[in-house]
């Protein structure tokens, strides 16, 4: 019974679909991120050396690029609602679902061989993440449209405060 349960809320919080995402694959993942009440979108492209638990609620892959001569490795959650979309850039051919070998290496070593695959596998639909990022776009027009209202009246309140200087000043002349 209460496996049935935990089963019925994990499946709630699954996305619909998700990339299949392989140990090898250069990949680039968009993530929300939040700063102060703003939000925006980051991205990360980088050869995937982990993927864990794929079929389940906390699937994770680790991502890892090499920036300014220093590896940096992320790992994200794919059920996740801040991962806005994970797209296969490049797919290499490996024999291991582990490759914490590349850690080690740097330069030509550290590259793996391409293999050819579909690209429409990066076709996945998202229903609920597209709307929720048309809801922020139209939330940031709407926002810019009431700042550029608000500059426009303090435009129109400073001309009005010099029309009176310069009357007054004509008056007094």
């Amino acid at each position: 019974m209460s496996f049935d349960l935990i089963k019925k809320v994990d499946d709630a919080q699954k996305k619909r679909q998700v990339v299949d995402v392989r140990s090898g694959d250069t990949v680039r993942v968009t993530q929300k991120i939040k700063e102060g009440n703003k939000e925006r979108l980051q991205t990360f492209e980088g050869v995937v050396i982990r993927c864990d638990r794929k079929n389940s609620l906390t699937s994770r892959i680790t991502v890892r690029k090499i920036t300014s001569g220093v590896g940096v490795e992320k790992s994200y959650l794919l059920h996740s609602p801040l991962v806005e979309k994970v797209v296969i850039v490049k797919r290499g051919k490996v024999r291991r679902n582990y490759l914490s070998f590349l850690r080690d290496r740097a330069g030509k070593s550290a590259r793996l061989v391409g293999r050819d695959f579909d690209k429409s596998i990066n076709d996945v639909v998202d229903e609920k993440a597209e709307a929720e990022a048309e809801k922020l776009k139209e939330q940031a027009a709407a926002e810019a449209a009431a700042k550029a209202e608000e500059k426009a009246q303090e435009q129109a309140e400073l001309e009005a405060k010099q029309a009176e200087v310069e009357a007054a000043h004509a008056a007094n002349a």
